[in-house]
């Protein structure tokens, strides 16, 4: 509050000092959290676009299971998917978007020729290898989705963050600083007209007691000649 402030000159550059700062750091916060929303704009088309091929890529790959489960017969389509050895590998980074660590998920191992799944090319069908292929790419399609969701959840966080430090700089901290910078300069100003009167008093004290000897200094003067024209006369 101003008025836990102590109004001195030392008081008012300290405060001056930081209202400096924190109006260039508000700047700068605005600056950021318009940088993230920006970006996070650009993710969420992204984001979009990931969806819907995450939805029809998993229809696709529904569509394709139930084909080969339907000519080809569940046994067989077990059997094709327990003859897989090589599972996908799945290995995290990290990428900055301005300041905020989002992950990049790489993967490999997900695609596969025929020759590499196991079940051999003469166990198989061309449905199942259909199948195998259309989950193959739903597989893809999951890694990127998570690491756009990731992404999308972290910078909306960030950007949330940056919100609130801007608004307590624009709505706590600036207004509190400026109130207490315009207490200071007020009791200042009363200070100093406080010590102006003050210094007119005086002098005006000081001028009368100068009047006040001057004129004792002339009344005796006048005495000590009338005195000396007294003598004068009697001589």
């Amino acid at each position: 509050m101003a008025n836990d402030v102590k109004p001195t000159r030392k008081n008012l550059m300290e405060i001056e000092d930081r209202i400096d700062l924190s109006e260039r750091g508000h700047d700068t916060l605005e600056q950021k959290r318009d940088g993230l929303i920006m970006e996070f704009m650009d993710i969420l088309d992204q984001a979009q676009d990931v969806r819907d091929k995450l939805e029809g890529d998993y229809d696709t790959a529904q569509d394709k299971i139930n084909k080969a489960r339907a000519m080809e017969g569940d046994v067989a389509v077990r059997g094709a998917a327990a003859a897989l050895k090589e599972h996908p590998e799945i290995t995290t980074q990290s990428k900055n978007i301005m300041g905020v660590v989002v992950p990049q998920i790489e993967s490999s191992k997900v695609r596969k020729d025929l020759d590499e799944r196991g079940y051999g090319v003469l166990g198989s069908s061309a449905r199942i290898d259909e199948a195998a292929d259309a989950y193959e790419e739903l597989i893809e399609s999951i890694i990127l989705a998570a690491e756009v969701e990731t992404a999308m959840k972290k910078m909306l966080e960030e950007i949330e963050t940056t919100k609130r430090r801007v608004n307590a700089l624009e709505f706590k901290l600036l207004p509190d600083l400026n109130e207490n910078k315009e207490y200071i300069e007020q009791k200042l100003e009363e200070q100093e007209r406080e010590e102006i009167f003050r210094l007119k008093k005086i002098k005006a004290k000081k001028e009368e007691e100068e009047k006040e000897e001057e004129a004792e200094a002339a009344a005796e003067a006048e005495a000590e000649a009338l005195e000396a024209g007294v003598a004068e006369s009697d001589d």
